[in-house]
């Protein structure tokens, strides 16, 4: 197989000399971080206050970790390294309570998360010569603008068609051939099923890829997508604060994601004692950045759960690689005092061959106890009129669930389309019980 590579010397650069220039990296960006109140404060808290103190990375470990609340705290520019009148965008955090998370950008960081796009979507396999239709939200939230610059950089004819409007996306698929969509896991599998309802078929489309994201999903759920689409889809992760999209990607051979490591430093944490674990051992995911001037972040917690992969790549690379998320650590459920991640129901659900493309996870209080009530779509087959076949199939489901998750719920099962659909970033869990 031969290897689609935008970037050989840095994409392919040896571990000795990929270090080399972490660290060179790494003492720019304590520079720029110095020039921040903020990074001025809790670099001196640690007896830091020149980019020199730092002689290898394994300095990392000493710098103070950034979380969420800082950048909060710090909102709207007390982490802005550089002049306002170098600043040409910024990207607010796509949560929806609290105060929002402000990233800035300069013209040569907007180049540079372009350029870790572009390797994103090289490395696919996805070409000059593909026609790329991005579904995702275009505004403040990243993955519109993200993924649209790297599409245009590496030629591609780009359809910014922006998230929802169902009956628009088919027509501009059918009408430009797409070849290359960027969507969540949940929307696709939404399109799919309005692609089936009108009756047209994976053979009437151009498309042969998907970039999927911005939610956590199972292998499973990547299966059903690529078998109902006949297509390939990629997986890709990236947050806010660290640009967006183009953090880290799949390449052809799908054994994990491909972290930029010139771009930034990874370390996985035990989120509890906060100290290092080793290679292949589930821990949360830390970030610095490398190459941001307008924002620089160190050791930012990101909440997200994964592992390093270990070995190499076939397709040569050198940049490690992460394992599909598990999760994030605070969405871990305590259920009854049981410990459940809903990518555990997730994963069960979507090997069920009758479940359908939607599901809900809901938990409410009765009396003392929790109650887990698991809201799943099912084919439409199965809705014959004999309510022993129902019945035995949520028991089924029921039981599945109680064997993967130590906590059996009560399983409704719905007709196709019932559930409601969401356009951007799929809301799974609806806690209902009362806070105190």
């Amino acid at each position: 197989m031969n290897v689609p590579v935008w970037n050989p010397a840095i994409e392919f650069m040896e571990r000795e000399a990929l270090e080399r220039l972490q660290l060179a990296h790494l003492r720019k960006t304590i520079a720029w971080a110095l020039k921040t109140p903020f990074y001025q404060r809790r670099l001196a808290d640690v007896g830091l206050t020149r980019p020199d103190d730092i002689t290898s990375l394994r300095d990392v470990r000493n710098l103070p970790y950034t979380t969420k609340d800082d950048l909060r705290d710090a909102y709207p520019d007390g982490l802005l390294a550089v002049d306002r009148e170098q600043v040409v965008r910024l990207h607010t955090s796509s949560g929806t309570t609290g105060m929002p998370t402000v990233i800035y950008h300069t013209q040569r960081d907007i180049d540079h998360w372009t350029e870790l796009v572009a390797r994103c979507i090289t490395a696919t396999g996805a070409t000059r010569r593909d026609v790329f239709q991005n579904m995702t939200n275009y505004g403040l939230f990243t993955g519109g603008l993200g993924l649209h610059y790297g599409a245009e950089r590496v030629g591609m004819l780009v359809i910014p068609a922006s998230s929802g409007n169902t009956g628009r996306q088919v027509q501009l698929m059918r009408n430009f051939q797409t070849s290359v969509v960027h969507a969540t896991p949940s929307y696709l599998l939404h399109l799919q099923a309005v692609l089936a309802g009108e009756g047209i078929g994976p053979d009437q489309l151009g498309l042969r890829k998907a970039f999927i994201g911005a939610e956590p999903h199972s292998e499973e759920t990547r299966r059903k997508i690529e078998s109902l689409l006949r297509i390939e889809a990629y997986n890709s992760y990236g947050l806010s604060e660290m640009n967006g999209p183009g953090v880290a990607f799949e390449c052809l051979y799908k054994t994990g994601l491909h972290l930029w490591e010139d771009a930034y430093f990874l370390e996985v944490i035990n989120p509890h004692t906060l100290q290092p674990l080793a290679e292949g051992e589930t821990g949360e995911i830390v970030m610095t950045t490398l190459q941001r001037q307008a924002t620089p972040l160190l050791r930012y917690r990101t909440r997200d759960l994964s592992h390093l992969v270990s070995g190499h790549c076939a397709c040569g690379r050198s940049h490690r690689r992460l394992a599909r998320l598990t999760g994030r650590s605070d969405d871990m459920l305590i259920i009854n005092g049981v410990n459940v991640f809903p990518s555990q129901i997730e994963d069960l659900l979507m090997k069920t061959p009758e479940v359908g493309s939607n599901y809900l996870i809901q938990l409410e209080k009765r009396g003392s106890l929790d109650r887990l009530i698991v809201k799943t779509e099912i084919e439409a087959r199965w809705f014959t009129g004999h309510r022993a076949t129902l019945d035995d199939l949520r028991e089924r489901i029921s039981e599945l669930l109680r064997s993967a998750v130590l906590v059996k719920p009560v399983v409704e099962l719905y007709e196709p389309g019932s559930l409601p659909v969401s356009e951007g970033k799929a809301k799974r869990v609806m806690d209902l019980r009362p806070v105190f």
